[in-house]
């Protein structure tokens, strides 16, 4: 009786009180002890407002339904394809939607929409996917920023191709731990073609020399990834390293000449197709069998004795103690081969020389750098010090 006398009230009352007058009934429907007609009644009341023509209505019942395992399922379904401000609560909360609604509701959706399904708990690969695939720019941020969201490698580098030029897409993404090495290298080269654009576009530098330093940053950003890749990532960032084309002599005499050995195996276990153990023993070898490895891996024979000599010099003074270690050039080798390959100059040899004069110059800043930051530590502490022995 109660909810035709609604019925009937329902048509001609202010949009506020019928949008009070909903939520009580919406709330009725969900905690109260109403009988089988009752129920009923009330159900179809709920329906017909659904046409109700102010928005408010609409978001009221959406409001109280939003979290309900109990809630009407057909109205549920209503509202979650309602205009943005009603379906909002349904999308980012409801548990009676289905992920097939979801991933459709995305495909169709606004940017809106979009975020707040992105922000729903426990979200599932194929919603990620998904937003991935065709989300707008503020749903990917929001996407990788949830917590409960489960993203498939494949998305990350969706994201990449799609929204990688975008800064805060870029540190959401570079937040995370699980984001594998080819995607995060993916990330710097994105980075570095816009700065490029930028720095050329403003007539700061040339194209060609914009170009050069950007190469240059990628590859210390590449092996400084590398430095802290293992197992099924390194392979696959050499996998991703090889695809773009940045798997040349270049890098991977700058990983050997860096100390790390994980690289330069992995690199030549790629490109030779010889098993792990193979390509370890021709390398520990460093004689004609280091030579046959190179050939076979595609490097020209006037880089032969560069890779011998760093091979050698990685043995002889040793392996890098630390991560951060293997991410700089090692001044005392690249002298070292830099000596060694002078001796051999040759026109063959003259583009192997520059590469090395400036790993030569870079170590030697790097160095420089790495000593003043150690005498500023050592002159901050020292009045510490003075204090601690007048004590």
């Amino acid at each position: 009786m109660i909810v035709r006398q609604f019925i009937s009230w329902v048509r001609t009352a202010p949009a506020g009180e019928r949008a009070e007058a909903t939520r009580a009934l919406a709330r009725a429907w969900l905690i109260s002890d109403l009988s089988e007609d009752d129920r009923a009644a009330a159900e179809g009341a709920l329906l017909m407002l659904l046409d109700d023509g102010s928005p408010l209505v609409r978001q009221t019942m959406a409001e109280v339904f939003a979290r309900s395992l109990d809630a009407p399922p057909a109205i549920v379904q209503a509202l979650s394809v309602d205009q943005a401000s009603v379906a909002l609560p349904i999308l980012e909360h409801s548990p009676l939607l289905i992920d097939a609604d979801l991933v459709d509701i995305v495909a169709t959706g606004n940017a809106e929409t979009q975020c707040a399904i992105a922000r729903r708990a426990f979200l599932p690969p194929s919603i990620g996917a998904a937003i991935a695939e065709v989300g707008h720019a503020a749903a990917t941020l929001e996407l990788i920023e949830n917590p409960d969201a489960a993203l498939a490698p494949f998305s990350l580098e969706r994201i990449v191709e799609r929204h990688g030029h975008l800064a805060a897409i870029r540190e959401a993404l570079l937040a995370r731990h699980d984001l594998p090495s080819a995607t995060r290298l993916a990330l710097v080269a994105k980075l570095s073609d816009t700065l490029v654009q930028f720095v050329t576009a403003r007539s700061w530098l040339s194209a060609d020399r914009a170009a050069r330093m950007a190469a240059e940053a990628t590859e210390r950003s590449t092996v400084n990834i590398a430095a802290r890749s293992r197992g099924d990532d390194m392979r696959d960032l050499v996998r991703h390293l090889r695809a773009t084309g940045q798997l040349n002599a270049g890098l991977i005499l700058r990983a050997l000449l860096s100390g790390n050995l994980d690289l330069f195996d992995a690199a030549l276990v790629e490109l030779t197709g010889l098993p792990q153990n193979r390509v370890s023993a021709l390398v520990y070898d460093r004689g004609a069998s280091l030579d046959a490895l190179l050939a076979r891996a595609g490097f020209p024979p006037s880089t032969f004795a560069a890779f011998r000599v760093a091979v050698e010099a990685v043995h002889e003074i040793g392996f890098v103690g630390s991560i951060e270690g293997m991410t700089r050039l090692r001044r005392r080798m690249v002298e070292r081969v830099l000596t060694q390959c002078e001796m051999m100059s040759s026109e063959a040899t003259e583009p192997l020389l520059i590469l090395l004069r400036r790993f030569s110059t870079e170590s030697a800043r790097e160095e420089a750098r790495l000593f003043c930051d150690e005498l500023a530590e050592l002159d901050a502490m020292a009045p510490i010090d003075d204090r601690l022995i007048a004590a």
